[in-house]
C-alpha cells in the first residue's frame, strides 16, 4: 500500500497522469507581452506588470507556473504580479515549454527558466530593472524551475551569452519539489520504479535536477512557502531543503502553513485567505532584503480586486 501511495504521488507531481491541454492567454490585461526566447517555431513570452510610478532600477521578479512540467498557464501568477507591481516591483509571469504543448521534458523547462532570468538581466535598462535585484519564483513544478535557476549549474539555453548570469538574486518558492532523488535520511522515499518514472519525465537522471542534492555555499536568499499537509510535494522535502541551505550558510527561510495542501497559495482559493497570507510573507521577505519599503498592503489590494468583480 505504501509503495502504491508513493508511486501515485510521484505520478501526480511529475505530470505523468493525463491532464487536459490548455492554451495560454494571448494577453493579460494591463501587461506588456514580450518575446524572451525563440526555439524553432515556438516563441516564449514574458507578461510584464510595471509599477504605476516606476523608479529607475526597480527590483524585479519572474514567476513560473505549476503543472508538473507538463501543463499549466502563466495566468496562475497574474495577481501575485499585480500586487508586487503595486508595491514597486517589475513583476513578470513567464511562459516556458511544457510537455502537453511542446513535447518537452523538464530539462527544457529549466533551460527556459534560466533563459528568462538572463533575458531580464540583459534587458534591465530597457525594463527599468536593477540587474542585481532579480528574483525567480514559482509554484510546484514552476517552483522547481525557479529553484533550478538559482541552484542547478548547467542546462543553459543554447547560443545565449554566457557572460550574462542566469542566476537570480533571490528565490520565492511555493510548494516546490526540491528533492527528486533518494536522500540518506529517508529510506522510504522513492524506489527503483519511481526513479525510472522520474527519469522519463526529467530527461536526465533525477539527481541532476534535484535542488537538494546541489545545495552549496553562495546561493541566493530563499523563501520557501509550503503547506504542511501537501500530499503531492511532501512538507518534509521543503524542510530538509531549507535546513541544508542554512547549514551551507545560505539565507533561507521556511514559511509553514498548517493544514494546507498543494496549491494552497493560488488566487481564488478559500476566499483568498492563503493568497493574502503568502503574499504578505513574500512582501516581508523582499522588505528584509531591502528591495521594498513600508508595510505590506495585500489586504487593501485584495479588497480592491473583490470590489472590481
Amino acid at each position: 500500500m505504501q509503495r502504491f501511495l508513493i508511486c501515485s504521488l510521484i505520478l501526480v507531481a511529475t505530470g505523468l497522469v493525463a491532464q487536459p491541454k490548455k492554451t495560454w492567454p494571448a494577453q493579460l490585461k494591463g501587461a506588456e507581452r514580450v518575446v524572451y526566447k525563440t526555439v524553432g517555431d515556438t516563441q516564449l513570452h514574458l507578461h510584464i506588470f510595471r509599477p504605476t510610478k516606476q523608479r529607475t532600477k526597480a527590483p524585479a521578479v519572474v514567476f513560473f507556473f505549476g503543472g508538473g512540467w507538463r501543463s499549466g498557464t502563466p495566468a496562475q501568477f497574474e495577481q501575485q504580479c499585480r500586487y508586487l507591481a503595486s508595491r514597486g516591483m517589475v513583476a513578470m509571469t513567464a511562459e516556458y515549454r511544457i510537455r502537453n504543448m511542446h513535447g518537452t521534458l523538464a530539462t527544457a523547462c529549466v533551460a527556459d527558466g534560466k533563459s528568462a532570468v538572463r533575458w531580464i538581466r540583459a534587458n534591465a535598462k530597457r525594463l527599468g530593472v536593477d540587474p542585481g535585484r532579480i528574483a525567480a519564483g514559482g509554484g510546484s513544478a514552476g517552483g522547481h524551475v525557479a529553484a533550478c535557476t538559482g541552484v542547478i549549474a548547467g542546462f543553459e539555453g543554447k547560443g545565449e551569452d554566457g557572460k550574462i548570469s542566469s542566476v537570480p538574486n533571490a528565490m520565492v518558492l511555493f510548494n516546490p519539489p526540491c528533492v527528486l532523488a533518494p536522500v540518506p535520511a529517508r529510506k522510504d522515499f522513492l524506489n527503483a520504479e519511481n526513479i525510472v518514472s522520474l527519469r522519463e519525465r526529467m530527461g536526465v537522471a533525477p539527481v541532476e535536477l534535484s535542488p537538494w542534492h546541489h545545495v552549496r555555499k553562495g546561493l541566493p536568499p530563499t523563501l520557501v512557502l509550503h503547506g504542511e499537509e501537501d500530499p503531492t510535494v511532501k512538507f518534509w522535502t521543503a524542510k530538509v531543503f531549507v535546513e541544508k541551505m542554512q547549514l551551507s550558510n545560505n539565507a533561507a527561510e521556511l514559511a509553514a502553513y498548517p493544514g494546507e495542501a498543494h496549491g494552497f497559495f493560488n488566487y481564488g482559493r478559500g476566499g483568498n485567505r492563503m493568497f493574502i497570507a503568502t503574499m504578505r510573507r513574500t512582501d516581508e521577505f523582499f522588505v528584509k532584503l531591502g528591495w521594498l519599503k513600508g508595510k505590506p498592503s495585500i489586504e487593501q489590494f485584495n479588497a480592491g480586486l473583490s470590489k472590481g468583480r
